[in-house]
């Protein structure tokens, strides 16, 4: 019976992965349920306080690096805050509108048209802007994926 949780603990896990390029799925909650289910599943008496603290550290270091990838890929080529919206509601759009390619063309052109539409700004300079949330989208996913790796290999050290 172990393997089959073991089993369901890392679809968990690879799940979340899957939500950093779809970030309609909350990594975080499926690292959270594999960390509980453990529990459930062995024990939580290897969870002491100091495992969730430094877990719940990790969680808002993921929220900030996905915010903070996200802005400074876009003020880094001139764009404002209507740029990051309009990026970050791309990346929630895209992958429905446009599936596969959506998730790199929605940040892009959610960018292009926050800024044309609101900042006034020539079609050149959102084009930049636009190229500048693609760059941080990417950069939050790698940044994202490696804290993920990193609490997964913390959770992996507190149980064995």
């Amino acid at each position: 019976m172990d393997i089959v949780y073991w089993l369901i603990i890392s679809v968990l896990f690879i799940v979340a992965f899957v939500g950093l390029v779809y970030p309609i799925i909350p990594s975080v909650l499926f690292l959270l349920a594999g960390f509980l289910l453990y529990g459930v599943f062995f024990s939580f008496e290897r969870f002491h306080w100091l495992f969730w603290v430094i877990q719940g550290l990790f969680i808002v270091l993921l929220f900030v690096a996905d915010y903070i990838a996200n802005m400074v890929g876009i003020k880094k080529y001139g764009g404002s805050k209507a740029g990051v919206w309009g990026s970050t509601i791309g990346i929630l759009l895209g992958p429905f509108v446009i599936p596969v390619l959506g998730i790199l063309i929605g940040p892009f052109i959610g960018a292009i048209a926050a800024e044309l539409i609101f900042n006034k700004r020539n079609f050149s300079d959102s084009l930049k802007i636009g190229f500048g949330s693609v760059i941080g989208f990417i950069s939050s996913i790698l940044t994202k994926a490696i804290i993920q790796v990193i609490m997964i290999a913390y959770f992996f050290i507190v149980v064995k």
